[in-house]
């Protein structure tokens, strides 16, 4: 029911969440700031976050659904590929999201750059200090890369939301992707969900379980 890395992967992510609600407010011991993943004109991004950001999460219900997605999705994965093929699966669509995520908010933010480098230097620096980075947390995009391979290995599966409504995961996988990218999209003010890195580990997620697939002859239909 729960194989070792999936087991091991909810305990991590259970216990650094706890130690994120214990030190938040601990201003010697920065969780967020060391390890949540920083947009890369921040100066409080570094590598590694594009792997330690997913073992992070915002609040109790992001945990609760990205673990439980995680069971759910993930299980059936790692009992079919074994621990060690599905925890670099995993670890891939994670930074893939993150690399997808950091991407377009660099192409979003690049041209406030550029406006500011037309002002001189002190000007430069108050309006440096002015921008305020979002960090970004969770395990989300490696989430759904889980989704992604589910959908593509399983398709007619049924998936049943809210419990009881029935649902192929072909179809839900393609629904589900289809209002992520209309979200993305539109980028509508107040919306804090990285939906580009939703996106990037689904996409990860495709591509790695196609690769590893494409000998098999079933048919998505």
């Amino acid at each position: 029911m729960i194989p070792p890395v999936i087991k091991n992967l909810i305990i991590v992510n259970v216990l650094i969440f706890l130690a994120q609600e214990v030190f938040k407010n601990n201003p010697s011991l920065r969780i967020d700031e060391l390890f949540a993943l920083h947009d890369i004109h921040s100066s409080l991004f570094r590598p590694h976050q594009l792997i330690t950001y997913m073992f992070m999460h915002g609040s109790w219900g992001h945990i609760f659904f990205n673990m439980f997605a995680l069971w759910m999705f993930g299980s059936i994965l790692e009992n079919l590929w074994g621990a060690k093929r599905f925890l670099i699966f995993y670890i891939l669509c994670g930074i893939g999201s993150a690399v997808l995520h950091l991407g377009v908010l660099y192409f979003e933010n690049e041209q406030v750059m550029q406006g500011m480098h037309l002002l001189d230097y002190q000007d430069q620096v108050i309006a440096a200090s002015k921008i305020e980075y979002q960090s970004t947390v969770g395990a989300s995009g490696a989430v759904f890369g889980c989704l992604a391979a589910f959908g593509y290995l399983f398709p007619n599966s049924l998936i049943y939301l809210y419990l009881f409504i029935p649902i192929k995961a072909k179809w839900f996988v393609l629904i589900y992707g289809g209002m992520e990218l209309f979200f993305a999209i539109q980028n509508s003010a107040g919306d804090n969900v990285a939906h580009w890195a939703h996106l990037g580990g689904a996409a990860v997620g495709l591509v790695l379980v196609w690769f590893w697939n494409k000998t098999n002859r079933k048919t998505f239909y």
